[in-house]
């Protein structure tokens, strides 16, 4: 491969890169005005049922998935496009059996809705409420694989504008507006459902024209081309809906072994943890093409250097943001409310976990895109497992910070066995000097700055005002320096592997 594609292969992902965070900023903020808006207008019960039903029908509809979504990801940049190529096949053949799954789910849902509610939900509105989750099951089964698709066949930001953008948008807009008009839980989970049928709508738009639907291009899949999508997809099926899990399992075990106050502490403070997740959701969408196009190409080579090139970017911009996290928890549950002041230790140890979790970069990523559906599934279930057996331990006696303590334990071991996985599959190791040394640069100055706020103001919003503005002050000094802007204007992905 020639320098100059290889500097293509650079640009492109920049350009996709620097999209993809700048919807995942977007979707960031605005899922945290959801969060907001949910716990300050519910409360801790009111929040902890809101949010176990949205926990219900998330991993509902990761199971039904099937991994098709992911499924697609992998295989349609490996096929050509448009009316002579073979890639519109891959579309009913990965619609329609998760969505005939999903019909099923639904009917089972609403049927028993009954027990379901009165196993997890202390709300009046329970039994309504699972059977609108469930109801919607099929909806978010089908925007969810077709926008897979958008994001295999448009440019990375048709993919952001709909699941960045609009989704998370509407959904505090549309709660607002559910309170506003004297509505309760159960209007308000409307405002979160109604979003993803919009979306749904709009991706099945999307897809027709690179696909080339319409235009001559087959979608009747061939014999061969089941047993090639589904063996990847199902292997993926288990470990999609294990991701989708991971803090959901937790806040399920916490309102059954514990409170539902206490699920309502734990969910808010989840969802703090993953807000720091947004760079490298980001990242994620603009390269996973980029990476299976690679690596089904035999070019481990160029994939190694676009994962190492996106490994800096995270540990850059997200490390600060997790060890202030840690630092600070007490400042960031302030802006819930009283009743959330003891999630500070377990948002702590999320926190620290998470620095594990952005730490080894896209290794999920890199996993699966080279078509190791199975490793991935190995280190999913592993990782899953461990939270569950802890939560079991953990919960009865100690509450979110139980369930934070085990989630905390399943990343960091499925990211340790995924990141020696993706190790084997780029062929070259993950990380190079650049990347260690700005990872110990970065902690060195937003610990100095923590620490120096805590002295002088405590862990509460001063303190954090102070930390934060001494990292402003910092970072503009250091740009300020030609000499480091040079530096960073000549990082590429062509440096020595440690």
């Amino acid at each position: 491969m020639t320098a100059v594609a290889d500097r293509d292969e650079v640009r492109r992902s920049t350009r996709s890169g620097a999209v993809g965070l700048a919807g995942a900023a977007v979707n960031g903020v605005f899922g945290f005005v959801l969060t907001t808006a949910i716990v300050r207008t519910f409360g801790a019960d009111g929040s902890g049922a809101l949010f176990a039903v949205i926990g219900l029908v998330t991993i509902a509809g990761a199971v039904c998935c099937l991994g098709a979504d992911t499924g697609l990801m992998w295989a349609v940049p490996r096929r050509q496009r448009g009316p002579g190529g073979g890639a519109a096949r891959l579309l009913p053949l990965a619609v329609l059996p998760p969505l005939g799954v999903a019909l099923l789910v639904a009917a089972a849902g609403i049927a028993a809705a009954g027990p379901v509610s009165r196993a997890l939900l202390d709300d009046p509105d329970g039994t309504a409420l699972v059977r609108l989750a469930f109801a919607g099951v099929p909806v978010i089964v089908a925007a969810t694989i077709l926008l897979a698709a958008v994001r295999a066949t448009r440019p990375v930001s048709a993919y952001v504008a709909v699941q960045f953008l609009l989704v998370p948008i509407a959904r505090p807009a549309l709660m607002i507006a559910a309170v506003l008009a004297g509505g309760g839980v159960l209007l308000g989970f409307g405002g979160w459902l109604l979003p993803v049928g919009a979306a749904l709508l709009i991706a099945a738009a999307l897809v027709v024209a690179p696909l080339g639907i319409g235009a001559g291009a087959s979608l009747r899949p061939e014999p061969a081309d089941w047993p090639w999508f589904w063996g990847f997809a199902l292997p993926r099926a288990a470990s999609v809906a294990i991701d989708a899990s991971s803090m959901w399992v937790g806040v399920l075990l916490t309102g059954a072994l514990a409170t539902q106050a206490e699920a309502g502490v734990f969910a808010a403070v989840g969802r703090y943890a993953l807000a720091g997740l947004l760079v490298m959701q980001g990242l994620r969408v603009a390269v996973a093409p980029q990476l299976s196009r690679l690596l089904g190409d035999g070019r481990r080579g160029e994939a190694a250097r676009v994962y190492r090139r996106t490994s800096l970017a995270i540990v850059l911009l997200s490390w600060p943001a997790y060890l202030i996290l840690a630092a600070f928890a007490p400042a960031f549950l302030a802006l819930f409310g009283r009743e959330f002041r003891a999630g500070a230790a377990p948002l702590a140890v999320l926190a620290v976990a998470m620095l594990v979790n952005v730490g080894v970069g896209l290794v999920q990523t890199v996993l699966l895109m080279s078509g190791n559906s199975r490793g991935h599934l190995a280190a999913t279930v592993a990782g899953l497992a461990l939270n569950v057996v802890l939560c079991l331990v953990l919960v009865p006696a100690h509450g979110a910070l139980g369930a934070a303590v085990a989630w905390a334990a399943g990343i960091v071991t499925e990211n340790a066995l995924a990141a020696v996985l993706a190790r084997r599959a780029l062929g070259e190791p993950l990380f190079g000097r650049t990347v260690a040394v700005c990872a110990l640069a970065v902690s060195a100055a937003t610990g100095a700055a923590a620490l120096t706020g805590t002295l002088i103001a405590g862990r509460g919003l001063p303190g954090l005002a102070i930390a934060l503005a001494l990292l402003a002050a910092g970072a503009l000094a250091l740009l300020a320096d030609r000499r480091v802007r040079r530096a960073l204007a000549r990082l590429n992905p062509k440096e020595k592997p440690a």
